[in-house]
């Protein structure tokens, strides 16, 4: 297209692609005088042809204006800067008209596209035609816009992509004589799914991870929620996919789903220290990938010394635990999973003073994700345990007894143990951006547990607890969390002491001993941590502190109704207390804790002022 500036006994200007002959109607025109001086002014402007578009539209976009001196090159970029509107065709022109005061009258003639009437779009099944057609309509009415229709074809596709369907395309666009624009779109189908790279793990159990199927629109977010439940398996060390056009159909897609297995067979020995095994050590055998089926099992022992850091209620024993688990990820469905365990435990205890606690039991837990609401689950426990608790300092106990004026005989109560059928429905709920230090989200838990007593009915009781912990972003990687949690019985007069809830240590209230704020038959209590990253610890080339944080807390709570053990050691049955501490994430262990903490109200005569160290494994409020 090539702008020419003719001129006739009245000068003419026109936008035309017929270079040649205006060339040469040019030259002919030139040889003539100039019917104007360059120092005619402009007196009006009239746009003709304008009848959908406004003429003041049009009188907007140029730059020449009433009262201007007329030009000869700005009258040519003038008419460029229309036809660039997009709604007239090339065949333009401006004719000045000499006035007889001298000045001159501007009529520009223009010529309107065909105005757009009507829409079809074919093709679209995963995004409806009403939500494309809010970016059509604005044309409807208009004289055809190359830029707007543009415009309007990349918004549809944004709208494709930013619902993951990258595939996506518009195949075609064209206009009936009669107005009405016709979008043809591919959306970019699947036509098949391959899987690569798996030996021992079996075929179904990837295929159940995977909701991308044949036949169904590409989507890019599924995907990659398909990739992060193949990785979280724990079978692959590594997860990728292909996409490539199909050889059968050039409109469809080949996808493959590469991975590499890792080693999920291992046997781990540990150590270490902990406020409530004391100096432990463990081995175990497990295996992430049982059969080929992603079923996990696990067997593991440990041997500690004995609680650490607990008032002299805390019989010193040896601790030992047993325990064989087995993890069906998908049970029944892909929306359930099944955790059974069979363990023994024999610990001094940690609810009856100086009492030997011997435990044995078989639990299940079936959890299943809400189809409406995936972040949360409803979990079911059923269970039996035998509880047996032994006298571990008869002299001490009936010394405790007397000093404080209480019958001996309330001691058999405190021993009493039993043969218990538990069962115990649950909710949870988890938006936490990340498992390991997260910053944004909440996690929310409530249960009920029935406990019936199978040796003696008059033994059972019903309990419930919850635990809130909602997560806020301080700063670009540090956070801050407030938790709050509580337990109470529901019913039971006769429910045994070893069943009460107690309060201090390093799972609960820091900065006390082991059950050194109180033990009781209900409890409340909440904390507000501050955890950020230590300085200059991600320059070091050791990934794993840089899941290290420095922890900045407070911890409050109180125990209801309280038990013996809390009248015979004088605990101070509520506390406050605030402290700092070390978190650090080790893989296969979860978080561990290292904090110190001091009480802000009454210790108790067997606490202390200057308050202490406590040791945990696994997320205090969890």
């Amino acid at each position: 297209m090539v702008l020419i500036l003719y001129l006739t006994p009245v000068s003419v200007y026109a936008l035309d692609e017929n270079a040649e002959e205006n060339n040469q109607e040019l030259q002919d025109i030139t040889d003539k005088k100039s019917a104007f001086e360059s120092t005619n002014y402009i007196n009006d402007i009239e746009i003709l042809g304008a009848n959908i578009i406004k003429p003041e539209y049009v009188l907007s976009k140029m730059s020449l204006k009433p009262g201007d001196l007329y030009d000869k090159e700005i009258m040519q970029q003038d008419l460029k800067a229309i036809y660039k509107l997009g709604y007239f065709t090339e065949r333009m022109k401006a004719i000045p008209v000499k006035n007889d005061s001298g000045t001159v009258s501007l009529k520009v003639i223009i010529e309107e596209n065909i105005p757009v009437t009507d829409f079809t779009i074919e093709g679209n099944t995963v995004v409806s035609t009403n939500e494309l057609m809010q970016y059509l309509l604005p044309l409807k009415g208009k004289p055809q816009n190359i830029a707007a229709i543009n415009s309007a074809m990349e918004k549809i596709n944004q709208t494709y992509y930013a619902k993951g369907y990258i595939l996506s395309k518009i195949d075609s666009i064209y206009d009936d004589p009669d107005g009405t624009l016709n979008l043809s779109i591919t959306e970019g189908k699947i036509n098949k799914v391959i899987i690569t790279g798996n030996e021992k793990t079996k075929e179904f159990v990837i295929e159940r991870n995977i909701m991308t199927e044949p036949g169904t629109v590409y989507n890019e977010n599924i995907v990659k929620q398909d990739l992060v439940r193949l990785y979280s398996t724990q079978a692959f060390k590594d997860v990728n996919r292909t996409i490539e056009v199909s050889e059968e159909d050039s409109d469809k897609f080949d996808i493959t789903i590469e991975l590499k297995e890792q080693r999920t067979a291992s046997v781990s020995l540990g150590g270490g220290i902990d406020s409530a095994t004391g100096a432990f050590g463990s081995v175990g055998i497990s295996d992430n990938n049982f059969r080929g089926r992603n079923q996990r099992v696990s067997l593991t022992g440990l041997i500690g010394s004995g609680i650490l850091m607990s008032d002299a209620s805390i019989k010193s024993h040896m601790n030992y635990q047993a325990e064989l688990s087995f993890f069906e990820p998908h049970f029944l469905n892909s929306d359930n999973s099944l955790m059974s365990k069979i363990y023994y435990r024999d610990l001094g205890s940690y609810t009856i003073p100086l009492a030997v606690e011997r435990r044995f039991g078989l639990e299940s837990t079936i959890a299943h994700r809400l189809q409406h609401n995936p972040r949360m689950s409803s979990t079911l426990t059923a269970g039996i345990e035998h509880i047996h608790l032994s006298e571990g300092d008869g002299n001490r106990i009936t010394s405790l007894y007397q000093s404080k004026g209480l019958n001996i005989a309330d001691r058999a109560r405190q021993l009493d143990g039993g043969l218990f059928f538990r069962l115990a429905p649950g909710l949870s709920y988890d938006s936490r951006d990340a498992i390991i230090n997260p910053r944004h989200g909440a996690l929310a838990s409530i249960r009920y547990e029935e406990a019936f007593g199978l040796d003696d009915f008059g033994k059972t009781n019903g309990r419930l607890q919850g635990m809130m912990k909602r997560y806020m972003p301080v700063g670009k990687k540090s956070s801050f969390a407030l938790t709050a949690r509580g337990g109470l019985k529901v019913h039971g007069s006769d429910m045994p002491e070893i069943m009460a809830y107690r309060l201090g240590g390093p799972y609960t209230i820091r900065g006390y001993k082991v059950n050194g704020v109180g033990t009781g038959t209900s409890f409340i209590m909440g904390s507000a941590e501050l955890a950020t990253p230590l300085p200059f610890v991600d320059r070091l080339k050791v990934n794993f502190l840089h899941n290290l944080r420095l922890t900045f807390w407070v911890d409050a709570g109180k125990v209801f109704d309280p038990t013996i053990s809390s009248v015979l050691y004088d605990r101070p049955i509520h506390a406050i207390t605030a402290g700092v501490g070390l978190k650090i994430n080790i893989p296969g262990v979860g978080p561990l804790s290292v904090d110190y903490g001091i009480p802000l109200t009454n210790c108790g005569p067997n606490g202390s002022e200057n308050g202490y160290f406590t040791f945990g494994v696994g997320d205090m409020m969890y």
